[in-house]
C-alpha cells in the first residue's frame, strides 16, 4: 500500500499500475476537506513511488464520486470573498497536482461522476465509462460554477460550445452522450470497466497512446480563431441571458469565465475560475439555491425513513373520480410502476380520465422522451371501472371527487365498505378539514389527506395531511407511496387550507387590497413576475386556479381564521366570479384567453375586468415595486411563520420546499423562510410594522420578534409552540 487514508487509498498493482481508489466512510464518495487533504498526500506518495508507471482512478462505491460535500463547504462560504479566493486556489491546486503527475492517468467511471467527481476524471488523461454511468457538472443549480477546474478543462476536452451547454444546464449525461462529444474515450459494460481502463493505461505506458499530447491540450489556451471566439461566446451569452435572466448570475458568469480564460494557459485560466467561484459563493442566489438543495435532502431523507418504517407496502392503488385531477393521479401512479384502478360513475368521466393520462403520455412520445411500448405499458397499468368491486384488493385509495364535504364524505364511506380493513383511504382535498372528513369513515386511523397539485405530472409536491386520529403507520405508508410516485411529500397537520393554501390566501388578500386601493393588476403581475420572480403574478395565478375555486377557498379560510382572513368586502376576485368570469377554465378572468392564428395560446388584460373592477376600486394609483412586493409578500411570510410556530409544518426546510414545489416560489430566493432570513428578521419586522394598520395578516408574531431579538435562525431553531 502506497497510501491509506479514511476516504481513499493508493496501492501498487502488477506491471507498475497504481490504483488510486476512492472509498469514503458512508454510502457515497464526496469531496470534503478531509478527502482533499488525503488527495494531496496521495499524489505526493505516487510521485515518490519509483515503481509506478501509470495511475488508474477507481471507486469502491456504486457511484464514482457524487460531488463536493456542500454541507461542509457552505460553512466555508461564510468567509469573505477575499478569503475564499485563496481557499478555492488551494482546492483546485490539489486537482492540478494530480494532472501534473509525470505518468499516464485514466479514470474508470462507474455510476455517477458529478460536479467535483466529474472534475476528478477531467484531470486524468483518459476516461473510460461504464455504459450505465452518468456524468455532469450541476454547479449552476447551486448558484455556482465548477470550482475544481471544470471551467478550464471541459472546454479544452469537448470544445467551448459543448462545454458551455453542459455547464449552463447542469444536466447529467449518459455514457453514449459523453462519448459522442469526446468527454470520455471509451464506453464498456460495467463488468469490464476496470479491466478496460487498465488495458488502455498499459497502451499509454507502452507508448501506443500519446498521453502527453492529450494532457497538453488541457494545459494550453483554447484553440479558437478570433471569429470562432466572437461567435461562440456572443451566441452563448445571448441564449443564457434570455433563459437564465438576471436572477441567476451563475450561468452568465460561467460563460464569461470560459471566455476570459480562452486565451490563457491553465494557471491563468484557473485564477479566473478561482476568483469567479468565490464571487458567486457570496451571492444571495447561491445561498438560496444551496439551501434548497439541502432542504430537498431533508425531504428525501424523511421519505426514505418513512419507506423503512412503513408496515404496509402499496402495490396496487385506486383513484376515485376520473376527472383531470384523477387522470393525472392515475397517470403518475401507473407511470412509476404502481397499477391503479380509476373508478367513476359514468363512462364519459372515465374517458376524460384516460384521455388525460393518454395526453400526457402522447406528448412525451412526440418529444422523443418515451417509446410507444412504454406508453402502452403505462396505460395498461390503469384499469377503468364503474363499480366498487374492482377496488376490493387495493392497498390505498385516493379520493379525488368534487371539492364538496358532503359528496366526499359519502364517497369515502362507500369505498371504505368495499376495501380491506387494513387498506388506507386518503382524500385529495385542497381545503376541507381532514378531521371533518374523518367523521365519515369507521377507521380514521387508516385515513389521511393526500393533496396533489395541478397539473399532477408537473407539480412535485404532495401534502400528506395528518388528522388527529391518523396513525403513524398510515402516514409512513402514504409518504412512501408519494415518493414511489416520484413526488416530494411533506407531512402537515390538519388546519384550514393545510399548509400551502393557508399561506397562499393571505398573499391573495394582500393583492385584493392593493386593487381596492387603485392598483392595476397587470402592473402587480409584472412586478411579481419580472422583479420578484414568481412564474405567475397573483392575477394570472388566480385565473389559473379558477376564480370560482379561489372564492370558495377564501370562504373556507375565512371560517377557519375569522379575524385574520375575514372575507374582504367587495373583493375584486368575488366580483369577477359573480359576473361569470372563472379564469382560464372559461377563458375569462382578469385576462381574456384564446388562441392566435397559429393556434398558440393568448392572454390579454380583459377590458371587461377593468370595467367591473372600476365600480368597487379606488381611482387608478401607481405603487412602487417595493410597495407591491411588501404588500403581497408580508402576509404570506407571516403566515408561514405562524405555520411553523403552530407545528402545521415541521421544519423551515419543509416550509421552503412546500412553496417551491407547490406554488413555484422563486428558487433563487430559496423559499419564504430563506427569503425572510436573507432580508433580515429585524428589517422584515420594521417593514411589516409599517403596514400593521392594514390588518392582522401584516402583524408579525411575538415569536418572530423574539427570534430577531435573540439572533436565531429558523433553520436551526424549533419554534413550535403548540
Amino acid at each position: 500500500m502506497i497510501f491509506q487514508g479514511k476516504s481513499l487509498s493508493v496501492q501498487l498493482l502488477e506491471d507498475g499500475i497504481v490504483e488510486f481508489q476512492f472509498d469514503a466512510p458512508g454510502s457515497v464518495n464526496k469531496f470534503d476537506q478531509v478527502t482533499l487533504e488525503e488527495y494531496s498526500a496521495a499524489v505526493s506518495a505516487i510521485n515518490a513511488c519509483s515503481d509506478a508507471k501509470g495511475v488508474v482512478v477507481t471507486s469502491a462505491k456504486p457511484a464514482f464520486i457524487v460531488g463536493a460535500d456542500i454541507t461542509e463547504f457552505l460553512g466555508m462560504f461564510q468567509r469573505s470573498e477575499e478569503e475564499l479566493v485563496p481557499w478555492a486556489k488551494q482546492a483546485s491546486g490539489v486537482f492540478d497536482s494530480f494532472e501534473d503527475i509525470n505518468l499516464p492517468t485514466i479514470a474508470a467511471i462507474n455510476g455517477l461522476a458529478l460536479g467535483g467527481g466529474f472534475e476528478m476524471t477531467l484531470v486524468c488523461d483518459y476516461r473510460v465509462m461504464d455504459s450505465a454511468a452518468s456524468v455532469g457538472l450541476p454547479e449552476v443549480k447551486l448558484g455556482l460554477i465548477p470550482g475544481f477546474g471544470g471551467t478550464v478543462r471541459l472546454p479544452r476536452v469537448i470544445g467551448a460550445d459543448n462545454a458551455i451547454e453542459w455547464m449552463s444546464t447542469g444536466k447529467s449525461y449518459k455514457a453514449a452522450q459523453a462519448l459522442a462529444v469526446g468527454a470520455v474515450d471509451a464506453v464498456v459494460a460495467p463488468e469490464h470497466l476496470k479491466d478496460a481502463a487498465i488495458a488502455m493505461l498499459k497502451q499509454a505506458i507502452a507508448g501506443k497512446l500519446n498521453w502527453q499530447a492529450k494532457r497538453q491540450q488541457k494545459l494550453e489556451p483554447l484553440k479558437l480563431s478570433p471569429t470562432e471566439t466572437i461567435m461562440t461566446f456572443n451566441t452563448c451569452k445571448g441564449m443564457i441571458a434570455a433563459k437564465a435572466g438576471k436572477h441567476y448570475p451563475a450561468p452568465m458568469l460561467m460563460v464569461k469565465t470560459v471566455e476570459a480564460a480562452a486565451s490563457l494557459a491553465r494557471d491563468g485560466a484557473m485564477a479566473i475560475e478561482n476568483a469567479n467561484f468565490a464571487k458567486l459563493a457570496k451571492t444571495e442566489a447561491a445561498t438560496a439555491q444551496i439551501g434548497l438543495f439541502m432542504a430537498d435532502q431533508v425531504i428525501k431523507a424523511k421519505a426514505k425513513k418513512a419507506g423503512k418504517l412503513a408496515t404496509k407496502a402499496v402495490n396496487k392503488a385506486a383513484v376515485l373520480g376520473a376527472g383531470i385531477m384523477g387522470g393525472g393521479i392515475a397517470y403518475q401512479s401507473a407511470y412509476k410502476g404502481t397499477p391503479i384502478i380509476m373508478k367513476d360513475i359514468n363512462d364519459p368521466a372515465l374517458d376524460l380520465g384516460l384521455s388525460t393520462a393518454a395526453g400526457i403520455l402522447t406528448k412525451q412520445v412526440e418529444r422523443g422522451r418515451m417509446k410507444p411500448a412504454k406508453m402502452a405499458g403505462v396505460l395498461n397499468n390503469i384499469t377503468p371501472s364503474l363499480t366498487y368491486d374492482s377496488v376490493k384488493d387495493v392497498d390505498i385509495v385516493v379520493e379525488a371527487v368534487v371539492e364538496n364535504p358532503k359528496v366526499k364524505g359519502m364517497v369515502l364511506a362507500e369505498v371504505e365498505s368495499h376495501v380491506s380493513d387494513d387498506a388506507i383511504v386518503t382524500s385529495n382535498t385542497s381545503t376541507i378539514s381532514i378531521d371533518l372528513l374523518a367523521q365519515s369513515v369507521k377507521r380514521p386511523q387508516n385515513f389521511c389527506g393526500m393533496h396533489f397539485f395541478n397539473p399532477v405530472n408537473k407539480m412535485p409536491l404532495v401534502e400528506v395531511i395528518r388528522g388527529k386520529d391518523t396513525s403513524d403507520e398510515t402516514v409512513a405508508a402514504v409518504v412512501a407511496y408519494a415518493a414511489k410516485m416520484g413526488k416530494s411529500p411533506i407531512v402537515v397537520n390538519d388546519c384550514p387550507g393545510f399548509y400551502v393554501n393557508r399561506v397562499l390566501f393571505p398573499y391573495f388578500a394582500g393583492f385584493s387590497q392593493l386593487m381596492l386601493e387603485g392598483a392595476d393588476f397587470t402592473a402587480v403581475d409584472k412586478v411579481m413576475e419580472k422583479q420578484f420572480g414568481w412564474p405567475m403574478g397573483p392575477a394570472y395565478l388566480l385565473d389559473v386556479v379558477g376564480l370560482d375555486t379561489a372564492d370558495h377557498a377564501s370562504s373556507v379560510m375565512s371560517s377557519g381564521f375569522p379575524t385574520r382572513m375575514a372575507k374582504i368586502e367587495n373583493d375584486p376576485v368575488t366580483r369577477l366570479y359573480n359576473e361569470g368570469r372563472l379564469g382560464q377554465k372559461n377563458g375569462q378572468g382578469f385576462y381574456d384567453y384564446g388562441k392566435d392564428k397559429r393556434g398558440r395560446p393568448t392572454k390579454v388584460p380583459a377590458a371587461t375586468a377593468y370595467q367591473l373592477l372600476a365600480d368597487g376600486c379606488a381611482d387608478k394609483k401607481d405603487f412602487t415595486s417595493e410597495e407591491i412586493i411588501a404588500r403581497v409578500m408580508i402576509p404570506m411570510v407571516n403566515e408561514v411563520v405562524r405555520c411553523l410556530e403552530e407545528g402545521v409544518v415541521d421544519t423551515a426546510a419543509e416550509a421552503d420546499m412546500g412553496l417551491i414545489y407547490g406554488l413555484g416560489f422563486p428558487p433563487f430566493r430559496g423559499g419564504p423562510i430563506r427569503y425572510l432570513e436573507t432580508l433580515g428578521l429585524t428589517k422584515f419586522i420594521e417593514l411589516a410594522d409599517k403596514y400593521a394598520h392594514l390588518g392582522e395578516v401584516y402583524q408579525v408574531t411575538d415569536g418572530l420578534r423574539d427570534m430577531a431579538a435573540s439572533g436565531k435562525s429558523y433553520f436551526t431553531t424549533d419554534v413550535k409552540t403548540a
